[in-house]
């Protein structure tokens, strides 16, 4: 059985998350990257462009989907981080926000979807 706390699973999910990452190419440049109250969950690079990407997990049957978190006000703090980290590292990459949803079930079973673009 599966059964663990909120943080755990997001936890889980951003594990997940950075391997198929790296499995399909992308260099992890940074993980949980925080200035003030902004937070990137993963920042990685795939060739000449950096994502900026949000992790949502949820356990199977929950009342909520991944992608119903995913309001203005946290695009409008994807961009606040993002454009932060950019102005500190001055990064001459494209940037791109993308999302990646995690549904895990009681056996730890997990489906994965990538949507790129978010914003």
């Amino acid at each position: 059985m599966f059964d663990v706390t909120s943080i755990d699973v997001g936890s889980r999910g951003e594990d997940i998350a950075m391997e198929w990452l790296r499995e399909q190419g992308y260099y992890i440049v940074e993980r949980n990257w925080r200035i003030g109250h902004y937070e990137i969950d993963i920042i990685a690079q795939h060739f000449d462009t950096l994502h900026f990407v949000e992790v949502k997990t949820r356990k199977l049957g929950g009342w909520q989907s991944p992608y119903d978190s995913i309001d203005s006000r946290k695009i409008a703090a994807l961009r606040r981080g993002a454009l932060a980290y950019r102005n500190i590292h001055h990064t001459p990459f494209e940037i791109q926000f993308d999302l990646i949803a995690i549904v895990i079930d009681d056996h730890g079973n997990y489906t994965l979807e990538y949507t790129e673009r978010i914003i």
